[in-house]
């Protein structure tokens, strides 16, 4: 799924609150304002973590210049802040505190003023404050606006309750919504778009004294209070204050029952009166108003009834609360009824606009307020990658999870949220979860047992979080290594593919759906549907994509054999949704040219829904029903009539659910379309007890990240390790070894986690908790290990060097080839192999998501080992180092010796790789003797399994005739010999293990 950061435009800004009057008279009695920047040259232009003015834009060309100019009528001092700008996409620049230094206290203060030279362009200027948070870059964000519509210096004042949250980007997806300002880190100035001009700027300060109605608040201890009829709600209403001073003045709150849909007298008593905070009361003391409902025994849906509160003294709520009567006597709550009498009561019961809600997803940060999920009668939300709460704990994702939920229930049938989010390696959102090897690195395992099993730490820790849906596994197959969402991909072999869909029984449980509601699973996504892998170089127009999100071009039989023969495994296994993928199909010689498959109603209602048998929803992907060619109408229609379910619109979810409304009352969409999508829907609800069990069961929170977890995670990243070359035995390593390390990779958990961890790209660095390459062959090693990683330490003493080398993270198309990417290694990285490795005998690892060249480098590396991306647990590297496991792992992709070969996969009729497809060297295992004797008995033997349907002895029986096959060749890999050694594990892994053994045997006579 695509996962863009939240960027804004000056566009999606200017309905925001304007400025007060500009220049208003301090009181005599205010404070001396406070500076923030002269700009006299205190502050200066630098980057965070370090204290700095510096700029920002979407692309080279946005961000505005700079310059601390001398002029004589500056306001105040000499200089001021000048610059020019030119903005096409965004841009403006952003005055950030020291972050290892505290945060400013600005509470005390009414607001923020500065001078501003006017330019009368009718422009709006964005000012953001930020407030709360770790630091500057990620604090919670506080916005308003002025227009340029004057000339020369005016000085422009801004009252700290003009700004209200920005809604439409969160660094850290938003903190507690309130403008505590005990905690600031600077502010930013977003320039305006489609002008060409210049800026000045001066004196910014704090101003004014801060009266109570800003610094006191009174809150509720929540916004919604669900109650069963017959019983009495208690809401508590506190009075809280910025620094949790005591108030200086009362504080009266006057509340009442009035409006929603209850009926007073009939379903609730009424309440009214008033509650008084005296002076000097504390910060957080708090008054009780208790609701009681009444009973009338007849079965109805919820009805909501409203408190309004009328605060005097401070600051009053956002929202008024409501009690919530809930639900009750209809057969869709009844448990104890199928599945699809339930689906059949409720849909019954929801209007258009209802079912509507169900079908739209938004992302959470996106709310423009919690109180949509009840307004728009939202379906499910969504985390993108980096979406996360703050602080990143197990225990604020369940809260806020629970907060979302709890606003469905204010909702008339009180429909549950299912909320999705990425957990493509474990769930890889949160810091200190077990992150696993990614599939690249579980493909080649081989091992369908190790899929199953990180299926399962997956769905108990999301679970755990309170998240019930996952949008994973990936069953693209990956057809070209230039696509950066390779490591995605379980490997280039459908038949490797649909052995890992073990993982979906990992997350899910049974096939039959039962175990769904169980506390350690969640509902999986097969994805992307279909041909994501094959997209053709050069073929992609999103950005500076130049592979992902492209146009497959295949005959209907590639398409059957390559791309869907995944597919119809998982429908089976019950996978309970489905994702259409961003890029185009061109299915050559069906006249339809290339067509995006969120429009594909062919594959999405014909194959999927109707050969394939496929029961549960379809989810589009991140914004992808845009890319459709048409309006936005004729892209909302398109893909529900393609046979898309639920619709994933992140930022639009309010235009979508009025789009779809007008699409069906216009007849374009029909309402059995409607009904279709939200029983499919409704159905995986059911089936996961949201209606039983809305809110997070954290009872399993406790295994995050688990010595147990990480254990699995552990054996998964050995069993991946790949051994393409041991010249000399060089490996196991022995503990009596000096070993010498270096490398980019061998010390940095954000390169061996890769993409899609923590955030959507991933990052380098300490990122996460875990266990580095290094420290793990340093627990192996003892002490014994030195470590340089630009290898600039002397080598002199040393044994034997590991240099453990490759990528730096990312996600998708950001990673492809040739957009800003390449398949080789960095200069660092050869000239850390080249002094290690001619110093002594060597070791190199390659940490990546996909194979790099290193052809020119091969002679002198004595082993070298395809790392894949293993995930938080070094020690798994570390434990086939050492020998304490043995190398299994086989290569799940075809290692190229150019780039020029690409695309090269297992089957093609010229073939002439590197390492073929299957390859993969072993370690403490006695390789079989005997040469063409040997095999032909293998042959025998490999008949007899295959007759009597024993894949336990196929596979131990073409794996010693591979190991065979191995030996004799050594590095002498030709065409000759890795065509049919590729074939051979393709043909093991469907089935056909006599044509295995022979397709070795030609191998080994090749060699």
């Amino acid at each position: 799924m695509r996962r863009t950061a939240l960027f804004v435009s000056a566009a999606l800004l200017t309905g925001l609150l304007p400025f007060a009057a500009a220049g208003t008279a301090s009181g005599a009695d205010d404070p001396a304002p406070v500076p923030v920047d002269d700009f006299e040259g205190e502050i200066p232009f630098a980057n965070p973590p370090e204290e700095g003015i510096f700029t920002w834009g979407s692309d080279s060309d946005d961000p505005p210049t700079l310059e601390l100019a001398a002029r004589d009528d500056a306001p105040q001092g000499d200089k001021v802040l000048a610059g020019t700008y030119d903005i096409s996409g965004y841009g403006g620049f952003t005055h950030d505190f020291a972050f290892a230094r505290p945060a400013h206290d600005w509470s005390a203060s009414k607001g923020i003023r500065f001078w501003w030279d006017g330019r009368n362009n009718g422009k709006k200027v964005n000012f953001e404050l930020k407030d709360g948070g770790a630091n500057g870059e990620a604090s919670e964000l506080w916005t308003t606006s002025f227009t340029d519509d004057f000339t020369g210096w005016k000085q422009l004042e801004i009252p700290f309750t003009d700004f209200t949250y920005r809604t439409d980007y969160q660094p850290v997806g938003g903190i507690d919504q309130v403008l505590g300002l005990t905690e600031m880190w600077g502010y930013a100035l977003t320039l305006p778009v489609g002008v060409q001009d210049q800026f000045a700027m001066d004196g910014v300060e704090l101003y004014g004294k801060a009266d109570q109605a800003l610094r006191a608040n009174v809150v509720t201890d929540a916004a919604v209070y669900p109650v069963k009829e017959g019983r009495s709600a208690a809401v508590k209403i506190t009075v809280a204050t910025t620094g949790s001073a005591p108030i200086e003045e009362p504080v009266t709150v006057a509340y009442e029952t009035a409006g929603g849909t209850g009926e007073s007298g009939k379903d609730y008593t009424p309440v009214k009166g008033e509650v008084t905070f005296p002076t000097g009361t504390a910060s957080g003391a708090s008054r009780t108003v208790t609701v009681a409902t009444l009973r009338d025994k007849a079965g109805e849906n919820a009805e909501t009834v409203p408190l309004k509160l009328t605060v005097t003294g401070a600051k009053a709520p956002a929202e008024n609360p409501q009690v919530v009567i809930d639900a009750h006597g209809l057969p869709y709550l009844d448990a104890k009824l199928p599945v699809q009498k339930r689906v059949a009561d409720l849909l019954s019961r929801l209007s258009l606009a209802e079912k509507a809600g169900q079908m739209t997803q938004a992302e959470r940060g996106a709310l423009t307020a919690p109180g949509d999920i009840a307004t728009y009668d939202l379906g499910s939300l969504l985390s993108g990658g980096g979406s996360t709460p703050t602080p990143n704990t197990p225990e604020a994702w369940a809260k806020m999870i629970d907060g979302f939920q709890l606003r469905a229930q204010a909702t008339r049938f009180q429909i549950p949220l299912i909320y999705g989010v990425d957990a493509v390696h474990g769930h890889n959102n949160l810091v200190g979860a077990t992150i696993l090897p990614h599939n690249i690195g579980i493909g080649a395992t081989g091992n369908p047992q190790v899929a199953y099993e990180a299926g399962k730490v997956t769905a108990a820790e999301v679970r755990a979080t309170g998240i019930p849906w996952d949008f994973a596994p990936c069953l693209c197959v990956a057809r070209d290594e230039r696509w950066g969402r390779t490591y995605e991909s379980f490997g280039e072999d459908p038949a490797l593919v649909e052995s890992m869909e073990t993982v979906i029984q990992g997350l899910q449980g049974a096939a039959s759906g039962k175990d769904l509601k169980r506390n350690d699973k969640v509902l999986a996504t097969a994805k992307h549907f279909v041909g994501d892998g094959g997209t053709e170089f050069g073929s992609s127009t999103t950005g500076s994509y130049t592979i992902d999100q492209g146009i497959t071009k295949v005959t209907r039989q590639e398409l059957e054999a390559v791309h869907l023969a995944p597919y119809q495994d998982a429908v089976d296994r019950g996978v309970g949704t489905f994702m259409p993928s961003y890029s185009s199909l061109d299915i050559l010689g069906d006249g339809k040219g290339a067509v995006k498959m969120h429009a594909r109603a062919d594959m999405l209602n014909g194959v999927l829904k109707e050969r394939m048998g496929f029961d549960g929803f379809v989810i589009s992907d991140w914004q992808a029903i845009d890319q459709i060619p048409g309006d936005y109408a004729s892209d909302v229609r398109t893909s529900i009539n393609a046979g898309l379910d639920m619709i994933m619109v992140p930022y639009a979810y309010k235009d979508f659910h009025a789009t779809l409304l007008d699409e069906v009352r216009a007849g374009r969409v029909s309402e059995k379309r409607i009904d279709d999508a939200v029983s499919r829907i409704l159905t995986q609800k059911f089936k996961l007890g949201l209606f039983e069990k809305p809110y997070a069961d954290t009872s399993g929170a406790s295994k995050i990240g688990s010595a147990e977890h990480r254990a699995v995670a552990r054996k998964a990243a050995a069993e991946s390790q790949v051994l393409l070359k041991n010249a000399g035995g060089v490996l196991p390593l022995k503990k009596s070894q000096k070993v010498y390390v270096a490398g980019s990779n061998a010390d940095d958990i954000g390169n061996q986690t890769g993409g899609w961890t923590v955030t959507w790209q991933g990052s380098s660095g300490d990122i996460t908790d875990g266990t580095t390459v290094l420290e793990g062959i340093r627990k192996a090693g003892g002490s014994s290990v030195t470590y340089s990683k630009d290898a600039s330490a002397p080598t002199a003493g040393s044994d034997v060097g590991v240099v453990v080398v490759g990528e730096t993270p990312y996600a998708e198309g950001v990673g492809d080839v040739g957009n800003g990417n390449d398949l080789a290694l960095t200069d660092a990285d050869k000239a850390a192999v080249d002094k290690v490795c001619g110093a002594m005998k060597c070791v190199v690892l390659v940490v990546s998501g996909r194979p790099q060249l290193i052809g020119d480098q091969l002679g002198d590396i004595d082993a070298l080992v395809a790392s894949w991306l293993p995930g938080t647990e070094g020690d798994g590297v570390a434990d086939v180092l050492y020998g304490k496991r043995a190398f299994t792992g086989q290569l799940p992709v075809t290692w190229p010796k150019s780039e020029a070969q690409l695309p090269i996969n297992v089957g093609d009729a010229s073939y002439d790789p590197q390492y073929p497809y299957g390859w993969g060297l072993t370690t403490l295992t006695k390789v079989p003797e005997g040469g063409k004797a040997t095999l032909k008995a293998l042959a025998v033997a490999a008949s007899l399994a295959e007759r009597a349907g024993s894949e336990e002895a196929g596979r131990a029986i073409v794996g010693k005739a591979r190991l065979l096959v191995q030996q004799k060749v050594g590095q002498g890999i030709t065409s000759a010999v890795a065509k049919p050694f590729a074939d051979a594990d393709h043909l093991l892994l469907t089935g056909k293990y006599a044509q295995a053994v022979a397709k070795l045997t030609a191998a080994y006579t090749a060699a």
